[in-house]
């Protein structure tokens, strides 16, 4: 089906009654989700004091949700889309809510491991359902501002996840971070139950469980590489093996999706260039943000010098950006003033310009810091809604649980990837800036080894040095993917209107 197409059959979709009080339901299931991929991080010292885990132990604790859930994003959209997506929901919650019943009372390592894991299935259920119900229950006039509503619980379960964990932490025991995701799941499965309607691809595809297990086993090789890239070097062997895995079995993913008659995700999607121009810009959003936070929390530690609680409550100010942006609708009214492509770009620019801002003018204390988040909220609130609704729009509405797996892939990949490139930049800069007397390539090993305060302020400036250089790698790639992303989809819609003007004619004639 065109993009047109597609664009045609979503503007036939009435409106549900409904509609704001089911998306007040799906985003608290989703927030929920996104805080446990970042509410552990604070929990490290009391699991491993309190289950006496291990440094591998807590790694695999912090990795199963993550790991497990990114594997399962393409297969738990097309489940959704071919057995119902009101049902996926309802098993999502179901089985992340039991998965948060079993982590917060586990007694040892493994069975918070294996609980996790459980987690992560549900949380890949419900981070496909959400938005593929959002597409179902909106008309064509509402829909980018209750995606841009989505986006904004996205941005803010990640932000506000150490927040949280640290607030319940100073309160309860770790298991409480857990337990306190138990009502939310009960209150929204009552809630699914009654209000969510039923939708699913009504030509009743042939389920491909092949291509389901082909698709799981490449994500998850090549999230798995992305997350201990850091920890045992990218040139490991681990990490090439685990890559070259990912890699040939995704391309093996590739070339039977493109041979059999009932594909989970049809490849001919990748030909529509509104499609490929939002799947650009949706990586590189979520590659700037990803890696622009993890730079974030280093600077302001071990830079400027705040503590792990002080440095999360001074990256709020880019969620609250993207929330109070998006709430007030600002992006949903200018899509269709300025044009997807237009917005898009914009958006992209000032996520750039963030970047820009950080690098060069928050080395030297917090108020330039402050500047730059608050741009890059702007940038991510305009880009993002605009990128997840032409993603949805570019494929047919039946299809529209594995067009969400796509876009929550994409921010899995990105995400991961922006570490990845950034980390990768900034260590590679430090490396060469450090002195050579010191030789070591972290900051807090190069520190411990320095005999005296000149060389530990020269290691400082050669850190931040490599901060602020990768930061503008990043902003330049963002920049680049942006325009790159924003000129297809120009020539996309330009394409859509020559066809649509010639089949007028044709009718006319």
């Amino acid at each position: 089906m065109t993009a047109t197409a597609a664009e045609q059959k979503h503007l036939s979709l009435p409106s549900h009654p409904q509609r704001w009080l089911i998306l007040g339901v799906i985003c608290l299931a989703q927030l929920t989700v996104l805080l446990d991929n970042t509410v552990l991080n604070v929990a490290i010292p009391s699991l491993t004091r309190e289950l006496d885990a291990s440094t591998a132990d807590v790694q695999w604790m912090i990795n199963a949700y993550s790991l497990v859930q990114s594997g399962l994003l393409l297969t738990a959209g097309s489940s959704a889309d071919r057995y119902g997506r009101k049902k996926m929901l309802v098993a999502g919650l179901a089985l992340f809510g039991i998965g948060s019943l079993v982590a917060g009372l586990a007694q040892s390592s493994a069975q918070l491991i294996a609980a996790r894991a459980g987690m992560g299935i549900g949380g890949a259920l419900l981070m496909t359902t959400t938005l593929a119900v959002v597409v179902q229950i909106f008309d064509d006039t509402e829909r980018v501002k209750a995606i841009g509503i989505w986006s904004t619980v996205s941005s803010l379960g990640f932000a506000v996840g150490p927040l949280i964990g640290g607030v319940m932490l100073d309160h309860f025991w770790w298991g409480a971070i857990f337990l306190i995701n138990i009502p939310v799941a009960v209150i929204g499965l009552a809630a699914v139950v009654r209000l969510v309607p039923e939708s699913k691809n009504p030509s009743g595809e042939r389920p491909d469980l092949f291509g389901a297990l082909l698709s799981t086993i490449g994500m998850a090789s090549v999230v798995y590489a992305i997350i201990s890239g850091p920890e045992h070097g990218w040139t490991s062997g681990r990490v090439l093996l685990t890559a070259f895995i990912g890699v040939v079995v995704l391309t093996a993913f590739v070339l039977w999706e493109l041979h059999i008659p009932y594909p989970m995700l049809d490849m001919h999607f990748f030909r529509n260039q509104k499609f490929i121009g939002a799947v650009a810009g949706a990586i590189l959003v979520a590659f700037g943000m990803g890696g622009s936070l993890f730079l974030l929390t280093q600077q302001l530690q071990f830079v400027l010098g705040y503590g792990p609680l002080e440095a999360g409550l001074r990256t709020a100010p880019l969620a609250l950006s993207v929330v109070a942006l998006n709430l007030t609708g600002l992006g949903a009214r200018l899509v269709p003033k300025l044009g997807t492509p237009v917005t898009i770009a914009a958006g992209m620019s000032l996520l750039a310009a963030g970047l820009a801002a950080i690098a060069l003018l928050g080395g030297n204390g917090y108020g330039g810091m402050l500047l730059g988040l608050v741009v890059m909220g702007a940038g991510i609130a305009l880009a993002m809604p605009a990128m997840a609704n032409a993603i949805m729009s570019a494929i047919p509405p039946e299809k529209a649980g594995v067009g969400a797996g796509v876009n929550g892939t994409l921010a899995e990949f990105g995400n991961g990837l922006g570490v990845a490139v950034l980390g990768a930049v900034l260590n590679s800069r430090f490396a060469a800036l450090v002195p050579a007397a010191v030789g070591a390539a972290s900051l807090p090993a190069a520190l411990a080894s320095a005999t005296d305060a000149g060389e530990r302020a020269r290691i400082t400036d050669a850190f931040a040095s490599g901060l602020e250089t990768s930061q503008l790698v990043g902003a330049v790639a963002v920049l680049a993917g942006g325009l790159l992303a924003a000129a297809l989809l120009r020539r996309a819609e330009r394409a859509d209107s020559v066809r649509a003007a010639s089949a007028g004619a044709e009718a006319a004639a």
